[in-house]
């Protein structure tokens, strides 16, 4: 137990000091977003402490009306914002003034660095607004008591690589953060500029933000106002509020349901990507509120892990206030809010898609490999959910949904043909594609890591079943193609041809499961392609990556009949020599390595690649 005598001295975490070396230097030009930052904080601790005292009346014994509290001392050179919430203990100081523990630290840093626009929009992202206050501050003081505790404590710090711990003298809980201003930070003693911030930036505050008898905000809940009263400005703050942002929203969603579950939401999609949007534990960012009393942050169950990306709030009257929020997961009304409001996002998104194209595709680069999760854990909507999804094409490099693709199928078409690989760029120039562009069939190029898992629990869309070009035999031929066709090419099933399949089986034995014509290739002169049944190209790929998967599966390797090496190793396979042709047998390796390097793998032998590469060229020349 700590010595409530004893004053402490302890260093920032490193990323601490880095980040304060950058908000003292860098963010200037919009140093006002600082109060914005400390009066939201008093906020969310007065509704904490608003909803512990639901399950422990006695820690409302100190606490009369909550309310944020400004006090300016121009003789003093003081700003400072007080509350009469939560309050902190001392380890709690440690921990939330010294450090900044969230994943992804470095790369927020390394972002903070690229400039002052950046960083704005990241401090508030990694939960650290309290330290913008050293952009106006050469020194800060924290007095703060937590509820239901005897001590108090105060913390103080220049933000030059250190802070102290020590015994305080507050009465009652909460907190009270005192900034000793810069000399270049004198606008904010003025009563004007300080009305001027909390209207702009704080208005929406559900508690009185007070200077003096003064209350500065309209202190309501913004989400029971009606739509129309809300202002785009009001909304942009709010938002900033409750997703420690400073992007604007891309949409807002302001809906209030009546019926056997009642409920408001408010939500907003972001127009950028949060930073923890792939963190492991996929939480929700949406406050849940019942009768205006904030019950919890991230609850699960509230929204689904695909629309993670959302931010806002939702409030219900027909939630228990007396609930713990570990029950409250399991409540069934809490399931059909969350049905509810999973239907109205996609509606939104799926009217967005419609009526403004160009935006919509914005949103599909931020967010649409999050949105595709649902087709894997949402069965219920997942038909909702293929109609908004986008894929990027081999038509023109578009993006382009399923409905789309349909239209412009091909007669005797009855598949959607994909390729699945790292990167759609990179996946379009592959040699499985070449027939398909010949004939004018457009292949959909998916690059997500959940596209592969997705296409295993959806099998057709319109009546098209889904047919990846890296499995199985084409069947090509049966689609009316809109180029000419040529008459000039080689029969597949040639002597020849099966005179060099035959060699090249022998030569590489068990190391392919198959060898044959392929009629997807136009300009190469092979590709490696997993058979009917079996696990696609890029599946095993994951699975290699994951270390769920040892060894490749045998693949049949497809050679193009039309091709002038295929052709020139079928003549030269006609004699009786060819099982004893060193030339052929190292063509047949080279071959399967030039179709492994073609898929983005490496040659099995490198060494024994190399050498039958210069054993053919020195043959050659």
């Amino acid at each position: 137990m700590t010595d409530a005598t004893t004053k402490e001295t302890f260093s920032f975490q490193t990323e601490v000091g880095q980040l304060l070396d950058i908000v003292a230097g860098s963010l200037y030009s919009n140093r006002e977003i600082f109060l914005r930052e400390l009066v939201s904080n008093a906020s969310d601790a007065c509704d904490k402490l608003r909803y512990e005292t639901l399950t422990n009346p006695s820690l409302a014994d100190n606490t009369d009306q909550f309310s944020v509290s400004l006090e300016i001392d121009k003789k003093a050179k003081t700003l400072s914002v007080s509350d009469n919430g939560i309050g902190m203990s001392h380890d709690d100081l440690l921990e939330t003034l010294g450090t900044i523990a969230r994943s992804g630290t470095g790369a927020f840093l390394e972002s903070l660095k690229d400039g002052e626009k950046g960083g704005l929009g990241l401090i508030g992202q990694f939960g650290v607004g309290f330290y913008s206050a050293f952009m106006v501050a050469d020194n800060v003081e924290v007095l703060t008591r937590k509820a239901g505790e005897e001590n108090s404590w105060q913390w103080s710090s220049d933000g030059k690589g250190q802070f102290t711990i020590e015994p305080g003298d507050r009465g009652e809980c909460g907190t009270t953060v005192v900034l000793h201003l810069k000399k270049d930070a004198k606008e904010f003693l003025e009563e004007a500029r300080v009305r001027h911030i909390i209207k702009t930036y704080s208005d929406h505050i559900s508690f009185p933000v007070m200077l003096g008898t003064e209350t500065l905000n309209s202190a309501s809940a913004i989400w029971t106002r009606a739509p129309k009263d809300v202002t785009k400005e009001q909304h942009t703050e709010f938002y900033h509020h409750t997703s420690h942002a400073f992007d604007t929203p891309w949409l807002v969603l302001h809906n209030r349901v009546e019926g056997a579950v009642s409920h408001i939401s408010l939500l907003y999609i972001p127009s950028t990507a949060p930073f923890d949007l792939y963190d492991a534990e996929r939480k929700s960012h949406v406050k849940l509120y019942v009768n205006r009393v904030f019950i919890s942050e991230n609850t699960k169950g509230l929204i689904p892990t695909y629309l993670r990306f959302l931010r806002g709030v939702v409030d219900s009257e027909d939630l228990s206030l007396n609930v713990s929020r570990e029950m409250l997961q399991s409540d069934p009304k809490l399931a059909k809010i969350k049905t509810a409001l999973s239907k109205k996002v996609i509606g939104a998104l799926k009217k967005k898609a419609k009526n403004a194209p160009q935006e919509y595709e914005d949103f599909w680069q931020n967010f649409g490999s999050v949105l595709k999760e649902g087709l894997i854990e949402d069965p219920s909507l997942r038909d909702r959910l293929l109609e908004i999804c986008l894929f990027s094409s081999t038509l023109n490099g578009e993006l382009t949904g399923l409905s789309g693709y349909v239209e412009r199928c091909k007669d005797g078409q009855d598949a959607i043909y994909y390729m699945i690989g790292e990167d759609a760029k990179k996946i379009a120039h592959s040699p499985h594609l070449e027939g398909f562009r010949a004939k004018g069939v457009e292949v959909l190029l998916l690059s997500d890591h959940v596209d592969e898992f997705w296409l295993q629990h959806i099998t057709e869309f319109e009546g098209k079943t889904f047919k990846s070009v890296t499995r199985g035999a084409t069947d090509l031929d049966k689609i009316n193609s809109d180029e000419k066709a040529d008459d000039n090419k080689d029969d597949a099933d040639s002597p020849a041809l099966n005179d060099l399949i035959a060699a090249i089986k022998l030569e590489l034995g068990e190391v392919v499961k198959d060898v044959r014509p392929s009629k997807r290739l136009t300009d190469s002169p092979v590709c490696l392609i997993a058979d009917d049944g079996d696990m696609d190209v890029n599946l095993q790929r994951l699975l290699k990556q994951h270390g769920q998967l040892t060894e490749n599966m045998p693949r049949v390797l497809e050679l193009n009949p039309d091709h002038k090496i295929v052709r020139k190793l079928a003549e030269r396979a006609k004699g009786d020599g060819a099982a004893t042709d060193s030339l052929l047998k190292d063509a047949a390796h080279l071959l399967l390595d030039q179709a492994r390097i073609a898929d983005g793998e490496a040659p099995a032998d490198p060494a024994e690649f190399v050498r039958r590469l210069s054993a053919i060229m020195d043959s050659a020349l």
